[in-house]
Order: C-alpha cells, then structure tokens, then sequence
C-alpha cells in the first residue's frame, strides 16, 4: 500500500512539474535597432550594400529635416541618371559591413515577430519597388527572408510593418534593405526613414 501510494505522488510531482515547465514563457525578445539615431550605441548593421545605379545614391544618416524621433534621421536621395545602367538602386544594412555572404557575421534574431519602421517620402508619391530583411546568399547566408512592396510613400511619416512570424530568424546578415527603380520614379526622389526596429 504505502509503495503504491509513493508512486501516486512521485507520478503526482512529474505531472506537476511538467505542467510547471510548459507554464514557462521565452524570454520575452528585447527590441532590436537597425536605426534609431545617428552614432546610437542601440544601432545595428551598416549601410553598406550600395546596389544598382549606386552612384546614383546619397545617403545621410544625420538628417535634421522633420527626424519622426530625435534629432535625426535617413534622409536618402536618388538622381536616377543610371550611373551603372542597371535603372534601379538600393542598400543593405549588413553585418558585418559590406557583408555579401562571405563572411561569418549577423545576429540571432530569434523571437522576433515583426520588423517595424517609418517612412516618408519628400514630396509624397515616391514609389519603393520593395522594403526587406533577410535575402543574401553565398556561403554564410541569411536564414530566412521576408519583405512588403512596392509601397508608394506619403509626405507625412507613416509605420510600416514586415511580418517576421514563422520566419527562421537565426542567422541574419541582411538586417534591412530597399530598393527602387527608374521605371518607378524617372526623376528620382529624396525619402526618409527612421527607427528600424525587430520587435
């Protein structure tokens, strides 16, 4: 009797204990900057991954006009002259910079549901082909990818979201990119992010 009465309440505690372990959450993911001001320790990836027309490109990452936060924020203009003749251009924020696949590098984004961040164009009707993460090859690459495009901007900030749910988040070396073409905007354009963020 008494052994059969230590097995009830040893079977008692497991169950106990394994319900225990299930009521456990994840630890809750920190929100992880790709931008949130110029020079912030909070900041990761660089601006690195000039495609395209790049010398069509300038890029500023301290801009004081309108920041949505702070006192900065990306203010990116584009000629479309086709410098390159490819008729499009974009960047990668990459770890580590100028990070195409070849080298070890990137974070563990793991738990992240979501990649926010806000932008605005400087006029309004600016036309973005495509916002994304994730997506280099070669031999150390992304584990996953995900995007939203094209996206036609506002003059006024507006939140933008790319789903990140089941997404293999493990290994990311592409943090953020974008990309736009001629064909899109023959003049050209000057948009504006501001903090990129995996929530």
């Amino acid at each position: 009797m008494k052994k059969i009465l230590s097995l009830a309440l040893a079977a008692a505690f497991v169950a106990t204990a394994s319900v225990a372990v299930i009521a456990q959450k994840a630890p809750a993911f920190k929100p992880f900057a790709v931008y949130v001001e110029y020079n912030s320790k909070e900041n990761h990836f660089a601006p690195s991954g000039w495609m395209g027309d790049y010398g069509d490109l300038k890029l500023n990452l301290a801009s004081t006009e309108s920041p949505r936060s702070g006192n900065y924020c990306i203010k990116t203009t584009y000629s479309a002259k086709m410098t390159q003749g490819a008729g499009w251009a974009g960047i990668y924020w990459q770890q580590p910079a100028n990070n195409w696949g070849e080298k070890k590098g990137g974070y563990d984004l793991t738990g992240a549901t979501k990649l926010t961040f806000w932008a605005r164009g400087a006029v309004g009707g600016e036309k973005i082909a495509e916002f994304k993460m994730g997506g280099i090859t070669g031999e150390f690459p992304d584990s996953d990818s995900a995007a939203i495009g094209p996206v036609e901007l506002k003059k006024e900030w507006q939140k933008y979201t790319i789903d990140l749910k089941g997404k293999d988040l493990s290994h990311i070396i592409g943090g953020f990119c974008w990309a736009a073409s001629k064909d899109d905007n023959p003049n050209g354009f000057i948009f504006y992010l501001d903090d990129i963020i995996y929530e």
